[in-house]
């Protein structure tokens, strides 16, 4: 992602539908590890997930390959470091949370990025870990994004568990927006990071909200959650 994409992505996600209804999400399953730790927020582009966690009480340091996602970060108040997720600049160990939101679809050698996550984590440590899933919404927009693949289910759990840890929960997230998405994917030129008006923003909001109170995380969607745990 280069610089210009990600001060458009700073700037529109604060009330962009998409990147707020994946910041509730992650506050819920944060709340759900209980007790704040050490966190390490993996592709963190300009730390909008890195502030979820500082806020939610956790000492978080943001890591990104591009220097000028880690200066928007450092910018915005945050501690972010360079770092290529195939070769993380941190002892074993040394943090109990590793967030890896939109990061693997990236990197050809993902197992190397799943490794690096288990060597960091401390044992009883979580990851959590969201990718763009199934081949068939293959588009324009994941060639302009920089996209190598999307994941199954099995695909994905494959990847994390041969890293050596414990997949305790995968789950599907916009469902009910997959058909819109994939008419709009079909006839994308390139990535749909943009701006909507605020009456179409609003009532995609309320679509999306729905899935936390729907029993659709086993149907396909558009993104993959995982939340996995190294062994004591």
């Amino acid at each position: 992602m280069d610089s210009s994409e990600i001060r458009r992505l700073v700037a529109l996600e604060d009330t962009h539908w998409w990147y707020r209804e994946r910041r509730a999400i992650l506050r819920r399953e944060l709340r759900r590890l209980g007790r704040p730790g050490r966190a390490l927020d993996i592709g963190a582009a300009g730390g909008g997930n890195t502030r979820v966690l500082v806020e939610e009480g956790w000492d978080a340091t943001a890591t990104d390959y591009s220097e000028s996602a880690v200066e928007v970060a450092r910018e915005r108040g945050l501690r972010a470091v360079r770092a290529d997720a195939r070769a993380l600049p941190f002892e074993p160990g040394s943090v109990d949370l590793v967030t890896a939101f939109d990061v693997l679809e990236h990197v050809r050698e993902d197992d190397l990025v799943a490794a690096e996550i288990a060597r960091v984590l401390a044992p009883g440590g979580h990851a959590l870990i969201a990718v763009p899933c199934d081949m068939a919404l293959w588009s324009a927009h994941d060639d302009a994004v920089g996209h190598v693949r999307r994941y199954a289910r099995e695909s994905l759990t494959v990847v994390v568990e041969q890293a050596g840890l414990r997949v305790e929960r995968v789950w599907s997230w916009n469902v009910l927006l997959r058909p819109v998405v994939a008419l709009r994917r079909r006839r994308s030129r390139g990535s749909d990071l943009q701006r909507t008006s605020l009456v179409v923003n609003a009532g995609l909001s309320a679509i999306v909200r729905a899935e936390r109170y729907l029993p659709v995380t086993s149907l396909k969607g558009v993104t993959l959650f995982l939340k996995a745990r190294l062994a004591r």
